[in-house]
């Protein structure tokens, strides 16, 4: 039943194989060249930025005091919490034993990978000076410039580091099988580079036993690491004492918020794979449907947050924590709040109609409002509540510059870019994932009559 809802149409091994494998092994068309052409002269444009931040200094930024946490930050926490429905897809999914992720795990995957890519260069560069960054490893040194262990911005270093290490061995390790047979399908030097990456797979027995040990010890480890990690990235905020941060609400939130917006970036590009590739019998409506049920969950779990953090605010009784939260929506920047809870909380909630879900207009615009709405909810966590803190005399507004704009514009630009070179070398499907759910691929066990009777 379960694999007749999950494939449109007659699908077999070798018909996956040929259409997975298709556009990996053939020629780029014109609309992926012009694609890349556009996102690689927009990442291009934000390297330009980068290379400016270093020459002059982060004063060409718009951080100011006491807004010293602006855009560096915010794009951080917001591409942290993009790589998140990749691992949920990928980790959590595949011990729930759900079928449904196996078309849609190998995009996923790789859209974490990229995201945290991303997400590893703002705090290199808010810290001013990358070419000391070595400062903060904890190697021997006869400066005594031994990092602070219980500092929330030391566990973000080792959380991401960890959460990038296991999701690239989990990546690449589902990758295999595939790589495989793109190596035996190949010619020429391409042959060559897939045997290296192939290691030796040859489909064994022993190789799958191997595999699959592997491959469910990395996803318990990576489960972990979905609720860890922006867990961790919340307490940069929530051990603080500013007003609107020293919150106990905002590990779960951020959790929330990361699964939101990074299921909102793969139905986007699941839209453009099904469209570009001819996938809509692998990525079918079912999947489409079942991963806009996630959004809407997680848009009501943010409007729940949303008013926890409006209750918490009035029965603390505290007069910074109100001031704090009255800007969050009448303020100087209270247009941004009312943009966050919008497009966060209203607009996603279109999708209890079925209608909504299956309707691709619809998908595209809640998935993109859902992506700019947890942009400006970290735009006001992070500015909001550092641009008028305990001190009337130390409050100031915070504008952003055009290297601003132009960084954030760049990290799209790189992330897009490394998406549509994924695209051209590897097939964006799980190909081994989906032959074992085809009609007649799981060999029914013997029923054994003194069996049923014990």
């Amino acid at each position: 039943m379960a694999t007749e809802v999950l494939f449109a149409g007659p699908v077999t091994a070798g018909s996956l194989d040929d259409q997975a494998l298709a556009f990996p092994e053939s020629k780029p068309p014109v609309s992926w060249w012009l694609a890349f052409a556009c996102s690689a002269s927009v990442a291009a444009m934000g390297l330009a930025c980068m290379a400016y931040t270093l020459y002059t200094g982060i004063g060409a930024w718009g951080n100011n005091r006491p807004v010293v946490w602006a855009f560096d930050i915010i794009n951080f926490v917001f591409w942290i919490g993009i790589g998140h429905a990749g691992t949920l897809i990928s980790a959590i999914l595949l011990m729930f034993r759900a079928k449904w992720r196996n078309a849609i795990s190998r995009f996923a995957e790789a859209m974490t990978i990229f995201a945290v890519i991303c997400a590893g260069i703002f705090p290199l560069l808010h810290l001013g000076r990358p070419w000391v960054n070595f400062w903060l490893f904890p190697y021997p040194n006869q400066r005594g410039l031994w990092p602070n262990f219980r500092s929330p911005l030391m566990w973000d270093v080792f959380a991401v580091s960890t959460y990038f290490s296991v999701s690239l061995l989990f990546w690449y390790l589902g990758l295999i099988p595939d790589i495989a047979s793109m190596r035996d399908r190949a010619r020429g030097w391409r042959k060559i580079v897939y045997t290296v990456l192939s290691l030796g797979w040859r489909g064994a027995a022993s190789h799958w036993l191997h595999y699959e040990k592997a491959y469910t010890l990395l996803a318990g480890l990576a489960t972990g690491l979905v609720l860890s990690v922006h867990s961790v990235v919340s307490f940069d905020f929530a051990v603080s004492l500013v007003p609107g941060w020293h919150m106990t609400i905002f590990p779960p939130y951020f959790v929330v918020g990361a699964i939101f917006s990074g299921f909102a970036m793969v139905v986007l590009g699941l839209i453009v794979v099904r469209a570009t590739m001819g996938m809509s019998n692998i990525v079918t409506d079912r999947h489409l449907d079942l991963a806009n049920k996630v959004i809407l969950g997680t848009s009501c779990l943010m409007g729940y947050s949303y008013l926890l953090e409006g209750f918490t605010a009035w029965y603390s009784m505290n007069p910074y924590i109100h001031h704090t939260f009255r800007n969050y929506f009448s303020g100087t920047y209270g247009w941004a709040g009312w943009i966050a809870v919008i497009c966060n909380v209203f607009l996603p909630q279109l999708y209890w109609s079925r209608r909504a879900r299956n309707s691709v207009p619809v998908m595209i615009g809640v998935s993109l409002s859902a992506l700019v709405g947890m942009w400006f909810e970290r735009f006001i966590i992070i500015v909001i509540s550092l641009h008028q803190d305990y001190l009337p005399s130390s409050w100031g507004l915070y504008k952003p510059t055009l290297v601003d704009f132009g960084i954030l514009a760049g990290s799209f630009g790189m992330f897009f870019s490394m998406v549509l070179l994924f695209a051209r070398v590897m097939p964006v499907v799980a190909t081994t994932e989906l032959k074992a759910i085809l009609p007649g691929s799981q060999v029914p066990h013997p029923v054994h009559p003194e069996s049923d009777h014990e």
